[in-house]
């Protein structure tokens, strides 16, 4: 059964925030213009900052990676993740680092 939460509009404003909060810590991220979004998910194509690249699928289920290149939607993974950060973090260490120094300056600045 296909749950909606959203519709494809308000899909790509959440993946647009995601888009937004995550761009530091990675090389690319982008809506993937390919894939069209639904009202039951939007797909976004991430290269980390390792030069790995990924298509990831948000839905209510959380964040998937359905794809190992851009575009790509043909792994048929369960895996689900609650937060770009899990996700993000079990694919590139570099990510772990860098938001980490970046909450580490935030707190600094802080003070």
């Amino acid at each position: 059964m296909t749950e909606y939460i959203l519709d494809s509009e308000s899909w790509k404003l959440e993946a647009e925030a995601i888009i937004n909060d995550v761009k530091a810590h990675v090389n690319q991220i982008n809506i993937s213009e390919k894939i069209p979004s639904s009202n039951s998910c939007i797909y976004m194509n991430l290269r980390t900052k390792e030069e790995k690249k990924f298509c990831i699928q948000l839905s209510s289920e959380g964040f998937k990676i359905v794809g190992l290149d851009w575009d790509e939607n043909n792994l048929d993974s369960e895996q689900f993740f609650e937060t770009p950060y899990s996700l993000l973090n079990s694919v590139s260490p570099s990510f772990s680092s860098s938001f980490a120094s970046a909450v580490c300056d935030k707190l600094n600045h802080m003070c």
